[in-house]
């Protein structure tokens, strides 16, 4: 299984990418700096990264109205990769 499940794509983030060349990716609850490090570097060749910055996103309550009534759950607990490169540029647009 990859290390890399898939890139994020929000307004704050391309601005991360426009301004400061950070890229942020969704990954694996148990990747470590250093797999990621080299997940990026494997599959964009040409990228240097400089810096990884992680972050376990918490899980958050969720609800929602339905005939039978209200159902609550929670999201699940995620992992993001924020990655700063040295050199290169990653396009996702360009991936199919």
């Amino acid at each position: 299984m990859s290390i890399l499940i898939q890139p994020l794509i929000t307004e704050k983030l391309t601005r991360l990418q426009e301004e400061h060349q950070q890229y942020a990716f969704k990954v694996q609850k148990t990747a470590t700096k250093p797999e990621i490090k080299r997940a990026i570097e494997e599959r964009y060749p040409g990228v240097k990264v400089a810096r990884v910055n992680t972050i376990i996103v918490p899980s958050k309550p969720k609800g929602r109205f339905t005939k039978s009534g209200f159902i609550s759950g929670r999201s699940a607990v995620w992992k993001k990769a924020i990655v700063s490169l040295k050199e290169g540029e990653i396009d996702f647009f360009s991936e199919v």
